[in-house]
């Protein structure tokens, strides 16, 4: 328990102190790794501002609104342990091209002006941070009242980790919304912002730039129009909701995802066309390896008896009747989508170069936390399926990069 409590608290004050100290070192060193001081450097220009506040409020509001009235189709999430099932509106898709519809005429307006989340960026994080942390709270009193709360009686852990699988407020599902509508979008919207940024001071927004928005544009879409596959993921079916999701999502995703535009919204630079060239290469092939490899495993959990790759699946039968594909991208490694996610990554921060190597963090970062979920999915596996679990391994041996890994 006392271990549980020091990485609940080590979380709780280190995640947000390193974005901070992240966005100073690109703010104020050039994007090299300063001494922690500079910590304070950000911290002192962090304070929300009424501009930060008032977009931010709008923007949560008019994506809850948008989560609650757009048009969509109705489906149900998987089965529950008292054996019901959710029902989810999927409007992302439309949600998503209305959000853009939306900031494009506030721009051309003259509400606001395009370079907007540069300008209030640490502002904007600071007000991201106390909606987080306040919703945490919420759900963390209302998590208590819900029909199969879960209580490991320390009230630091179950407020980090979460006491609610699926917490609603009416017909508002908290935790199905804030894993995709606030953060996701507000990610490629910053980015968009940063490269108006570099128009404004070069003249011109150069080709990394480009490949970065265009990169993390195509991953957020993706999203959206795969919507229904989010209903099968381990977040929804299992993980409760909490700060640890709560602050990921509405924090960490728009923030930390848009450090390679931040970088290059004042390190202005060019590429060759062989790099171009080999940079979109890999986040193609990246895409269709995470792609194929999420919708086969979404299918699969849907309809156990549909082809893979035109041969009937293969799979293993565990005891309490669940089934571990192990056909097409499957059975060529226990993770393959977390080898296209990453090299994803990679394509996302090759076009800033490297010359400093705070815009890097994020695939140091998001290597770490692969292999790491990857070791805890292993671990969870093994302990929930016993045998059955055995047998997938030896049926797929390596984990997530063939051959190597």
């Amino acid at each position: 328990m006392l271990r549980r409590r020091a990485i609940a608290a080590t979380m709780l004050v280190g995640l947000p102190a390193l974005l901070y100290y992240l966005s100073g070192c690109l703010t104020y060193a050039d994007g090299t790794l300063a001494p922690p001081r500079i910590l304070l450097d950000a911290l002192r220009l962090a304070a929300p501002t009424a501009t930060a506040v008032t977009l931010y409020l709008a923007w949560l509001l008019l994506q809850a609104a948008l989560q609650l009235v757009a048009p969509g189709k109705i489906r149900e999430g998987t089965r529950l342990a008292d054996g019901s099932r959710l029902r989810y509106r999927l409007n992302g898709w439309f949600a998503f091209w209305a959000t853009w519809i939306i900031v494009l005429a506030v721009v051309r307006a003259g509400w606001i002006p395009p370079s907007i989340a540069y300008d209030e960026f640490l502002p904007l994080l600071t007000t991201a941070n106390i909606a987080a942390f306040a919703l945490a709270a919420f759900l963390f009193w209302w998590g208590r009242r819900s029909p199969d709360p879960r209580r490991t009686g320390d009230p630091l852990d179950d407020y980090v980790m979460g006491v609610a699988l699926n917490p609603r407020v009416g017909r508002l599902d908290l935790k199905f919304f804030c894993e995709s509508r606030p953060g996701l979008i507000l990610w490629v919207v910053i980015n968009a912002s940063l490269a108006a940024r570099q128009y404004e001071l070069f003249g011109r927004v150069t080709t990394p730039m480009l490949l970065v928005n265009a990169f993390q544009f195509l991953y957020v879409a993706d999203y959206f129009f795969n919507e229904e596959a989010i209903l099968t993921t381990w977040d929804i079916r299992h993980e409760r909701f909490g700060w640890m999701l709560c602050w990921g999502c509405l924090v960490w995703v728009p923030f930390m995802y848009s450090i390679q535009a931040y970088y290059l919204a004042t390190h202005p630079h060019e590429l060759p066309a062989v790099a171009i060239a080999a940079i979109a290469a890999l986040n193609l092939i990246g895409y269709v390896i995470f792609r194929a490899a999420n919708l086969q495993k979404h299918r699969f959990r849907t309809d156990p008896a549909r082809a893979v790759w035109g041969r009937p699946p293969d799979y293993v039968r565990t005891a309490d009747g669940s089934l571990l594909l192990a056909s097409g991208c499957w059975g060529i490694a226990r993770h393959l989508n977390y080898l296209g996610d990453w090299m994803m990554g990679l394509a996302w921060c090759l076009p800033v170069g490297f010359a400093r190597p705070v815009p890097w963090f994020y695939i140091v970062y998001f290597t770490i936390l692969l292999i790491h979920r990857e070791r805890r999915d292993n671990d969870m596996c093994r302990s929930k399926y016993g045998a059955a679990w055995e047998t997938y391994c030896r049926k797929v041996p390596w984990r997530i990069i063939p051959g190597i890994y």
